[in-house]
């Protein structure tokens, strides 16, 4: 090996090290976490203002569910796209983009006078969530040292599950007190109050480590680039099967069908089931700690925290719906909540697939291939569920059936990717840039000139990652 070649290693070791995180890092990361706060307020909010909504655009059932749909199809729709941006223009464009984009979709819901004006408001609404928190995720590789990402993934998903809580507790009241356009309106005044520190105080990355060169270039075949080379890496496709496997059971109940079913289906009254809704999310924040304590310790611990989180949430649901007479007790509704708060924590194990298995300049469009994941899966249950129900006369053990379809069609998904995408993550911590400093290119040489393999050794075609270097996973 040349000098010019070691010297060539030693700067890409120096720019591959893990950032320093700090004070500064926590407040460029609480400006970019308070934007998915206030994106996940608007997201939710139509939850709260179902019979207003249903009231005000004078639409049945089915068309209220359409703004559900719609806008988890957006969301959906947007994930690739959205990774691309950010690996192409940078977070801070793409969170201002998106800041713009909902909170002009939240003040559009409040003044719409038609179904198909709250209609388009609620796709722009969308459009912009969509665009939030691969951003954040993508701060928080850029900003803390590997062995704090999964920690800080997990702490943005609690942070959206307190924004969900606000919905509840705080826009609800409001919404009949002042009514609707005054509520509606009055919110959006949030987005405007978050775009001013994004705008002037957030950045990218640290001084010194940006991405390379040639992460900012790209031509006519950059976006089939990314997607192709992304998609190829076992541990994208792993973590999209996570998040489809495990996001989805929570979703589906909280944003659509839990309500109806706890009401319905279990004979319980609208306030009790209001409580148990607020159990899931509050178990949520809770376990979304404990998750990302265990992973940031163990990465090993991600395949079984995924699975054993499928396994309990089917044993619980299958036993709510197979349970004598049709009214499960209390006792177990609770635990069934309880264990549906583990869903989104585990979802997030997806992302700590998808980030050791990609370079820095794809980290936005792997996250958004995972993202696709879970949300796919809520859309397919939601409409099934719905199509079920119509068919069956409101049979719920029927419909809801469909969740242990999805569960092991992702099992299996899972357990046919999981040996390779580890092997290969295990590779890349082994040939990866050394924690210690490099060997001068003299001794170094003069090494490899004495060793017994003096021919020269195949140069590894894995990417040098942040996320890896300097250590192996177990």
């Amino acid at each position: 090996m040349s000098a010019g070649s070691v010297s060539a290693g030693s700067a890409n070791a120096g720019q591959l090290k893990d950032p320093p995180g700090g004070g500064k890092a926590v407040a460029v990361w609480c400006i970019g976490v308070a934007v998915y706060f206030v994106a996940v307020i608007f997201r939710t909010s139509l939850g709260v203002a179902g019979l207003e909504a249903a009231d005000r655009f004078h639409v049945g059932a089915s068309a209220l569910s359409t703004f559900s749909l719609l806008q988890l199809l957006v969301y959906a729709g947007m994930q690739v796209p959205v990774g691309l941006m950010v690996d192409r223009l940078g977070t801070k464009k793409v969170l201002t983009l998106g800041a713009v984009l909902f909170t002009a979709g939240q003040l559009g819901f409040a003044l719409s006078p038609s179904y198909e004006m709250a209609l388009a408001a609620r796709a722009l609404l969308g459009c912009g969530d969509a665009m939030t928190f691969i951003s954040v995720l993508r701060l928080g590789t850029r900003w803390f040292p590997a062995r704090r990402g999964p920690l800080m993934a997990q702490l943005a998903g609690l942070v959206g599950m307190a924004g969900n809580l606000v919905s509840t507790l705080v826009l609800a009241p409001v919404l009949h007190g002042v009514g609707w356009t005054a509520a509606f309106a009055g919110s959006a005044v949030a987005g405007l109050v978050v775009l001013v520190p994004l705008v002037l105080f957030l950045r990218d990355h640290p001084e010194g480590h940006g991405p390379a060169p040639a992460a900012r270039t790209g031509g006519a075949g950059f976006v089939r680039r990314q997607i192709r080379e992304s998609w190829s890496e076992p541990g994208t496709r792993l973590g999209l099967w996570v998040h489809f496997t495990t996001q989805f059971p929570a979703m589906v109940f909280l944003l659509l069908w839990g309500m109806p079913f706890l009401i319905e289906a279990q004979g319980l009254t609208r306030t009790t089931a209001g409580g148990l809704l607020t159990l899931v999310v509050a178990s949520n924040m809770a376990l979304g700690l404990v998750y990302g304590q265990i992973i940031g310790r163990r990465p090993s611990s991600r395949i079984p925290l995924a699975l054993g989180t499928v396994g309990l949430t089917a044993l619980l649901w299958g036993a709510v719906l197979a349970f004598p007479g049709g009214h499960a007790p209390m006792w177990l509704l609770i635990t069934l909540c309880l264990v549906l708060g583990g869903c989104g924590p585990a979802s997030m194990i997806g992302f700590d697939f998808a980030r050791p298995a990609n370079p820095p300049e794809r980290q936005g469009t792997a996250s958004g291939i995972t993202n696709m994941g879970g949300f796919i899966a809520s859309m397919t249950t939601l409409l099934t569920v719905g199509v079920l129900l119509d068919a069956t006369g409101d049979d719920y053990r029927v419909a809801f059936s469909t969740v242990f379809v999805l569960q092991a069609l992702g099992v299996t998904r899972i357990l046919r990717l999981r040996r390779a995408a580890l092997a290969r993550e295990a590779a890349r911590g082994r040939v990866t840039v050394p924690a210690q400093a490099p060997v001068p290119a003299p001794a170094q040489a003069s090494v490899r000139a004495s060793g017994p393999e003096a021919e020269p050794r195949p140069r590894s075609t894995a990417c040098p990652l942040p996320e890896t270097a300097g250590r192996e996973w177990p």
